[in-house]
């Protein structure tokens, strides 16, 4: 017997698909049953590296820990991660294959549906459940030729539709109509109901709405989700809505929002800490007095590089550093830390080399081949243990390794750290998933005696809640009737 397949679609980018798959997964787990994700394509530059050596959407991650499973490459066989407003690295089965803009990937997608379906099959045949993500919207109908995120993929296989619809955006029942009324008959006919989710107030006042929708499309209305506050769940792409303000907080750090910002998911822990006041600082905003800057993960280090120039980034940090201030890079923010960064393939963008900010003794060079890496060790500068994932292609040389950020369990050395004590960098990806790293780095920052979080159990605590929500909020008649399909 193969899987039952069930597909989650959305009026818009950030509707919930994520949250309800997550939540979907849990509840389906939590019944006994063998469960796997699976998001045929994403777009982000939010990503994780799986047991299996490649590289997957950071969303499908979760979902994995929601089925109690350790990520695969099946789970995310195509993944997008722009680099520029017209291109994007594809990545194929957890490795890239190579840098497209859309009608090179367009001319692509018949070799990009053989990988999907050849992950679906795997997963069918060793799951009995398979819960799917769709992408963006179905009904963005200049990208229907060839489609393998959205109702291609779900016509492909002949699995049933839940559409999902955000009302706290506005609109709700225009999305889902409007939605509706732009598939085609086929594709409408393979939605099973509508999800509307972050919903606040009263829910008689909805009811009529929900009434209407009914009468007008036919389609059953299977829960209203209440809005979820305080979720720690990592995000799949978009930096966080939300900024946790602190009353009163000992220390302050400040983030630049880059334009091609990786792995912000870096900095959930940071943001969940009571102790810690985290802002992004986007572009023509004010860099605020802080403690600790930290330079992120960038998917075109060299771009970003003189976008934070554009924007006096470098003029704060000299300021910064010279009134005592602490900095850490992670990953691309490490490689910006040093003397250059060159790309002399062209691999991030245009080939050549920039000029880095200077402040560790080391300079990177891009390579074709993409470091992935699930790593533990211990931390150099402190008694306490590390581990992260790394995803890079720079290699970096000079004399700050010497003085490393952390020594590894496979025998490297990782980052770096001034001699002074002011800079630090890592490759790390997730280091401050560790609770006993993110203790060490705020005392390094300045903060002594800060709270113990964890936010690997606030993320499984987070997947619970929703997992209750669909027990307390959905329809359970029909999801029992799928799950005996």
């Amino acid at each position: 017997m193969t899987a039952r397949v069930l597909m989650v679609q959305g009026c818009t980018s950030d509707a919930g698909k994520s949250t309800l798959v997550t939540a979907l997964c849990r509840w389906a787990t939590r019944r006994g049953l063998r469960v796997a994700p699976f998001k045929p394509q994403n777009m982000a530059l939010n990503s994780a590296v799986t047991v299996d050596g490649g590289e997957i959407g950071r969303a499908q991650a979760v979902q994995a820990q929601a089925c109690g499973l350790e990520p695969s490459i099946d789970f995310n066989p195509i993944l997008l991660k722009p680099n520029s407003d017209v291109g994007a690295q594809v990545i194929v089965h957890g490795h890239p294959v190579g840098n497209m803009d859309a009608r090179d990937y367009h001319d692509y997608k018949r070799r990009a549906s053989d990988a999907v379906m050849a992950s679906h099959a795997r997963l069918v045949d060793a799951y009995d459940a398979v819960i799917v993500e769709g992408a963006g919207s179905p009904a963005e109908i200049n990208l229907r030729d060839r489609d393998i995120a959205n109702m291609g993929y779900a016509e492909a296989v002949d699995c049933p539709v839940i559409l999902v619809a955000d009302i706290d955006r506005g609109g709700v029942f225009a999305h889902l109509v409007g939605t509706l009324a732009l598939l085609s008959p086929s594709e409408r006919a393979r939605v099973v109901g509508f999800v509307i989710n972050r919903f606040r107030g009263d829910l008689a006042l909805l009811q009529p709405g929900l009434d209407w929708l009914e009468r007008e499309t036919g389609k059953p209305v299977l829960g209203v989700l209440p809005y979820l506050h305080g979720l720690h769940l990592e995000a799949e792409d978009a930096l966080p809505r939300e900024r946790m303000t602190k009353s009163v907080a000992a220390l302050r750090v400040a983030v630049p929002a880059l334009p091609r910002i990786s792995n912000h998911t870096d900095f959930d822990a940071l943001r969940a800490h009571p102790d810690v006041d985290l802002h992004f600082v986007g572009p023509g905003k004010a860099i605020p007095a802080c403690d600790l800057i930290i330079l992120p993960g960038s998917k075109s280090t060299r771009a970003d590089l003189a976008w934070l120039r554009a924007q006096a980034w470098d003029v704060a940090l000299a300021r910064h550093l010279r009134y005592g201030g602490k900095v850490l890079g992670i990953c691309g923010g490490l490689q910006m830390l040093g003397r250059a960064v060159h790309d002399p393939l062209g691999i991030e963008g245009e080939a050549g080399s920039s000029a880095g900010l200077g402040w560790l003794e080391l300079e990177t060079t891009l390579e074709p081949h993409k470091q992935l890496h699930r790593v533990h060790g211990r931390l150099a500068f402190a008694e306490a243990s590390v581990q992260g994932y790394e995803i890079h292609c720079g290699i970096s040389r000079g004399a700050a390794l010497a003085n490393p950020f952390a020594r590894l369990d496979d025998g490297r050395c990782d980052g770096a750290l001034s001699t002074d004590g002011q800079v630090m960098g890592s490759y790390l990806h997730g280091l401050f998933d560790d609770p006993q790293t993110l203790s060490a780095v705020l005392q390094w920052a300045g903060l002594h005696d800060a709270s113990a979080v964890d936010v690997r159990a606030l993320r499984e605590a987070s997947i619970e809640r929703l997992a209750d929500a669909v027990e307390a909020h959905l329809n359970g008649e029909y999801l029992q009737q799928w799950l005996e399909r």
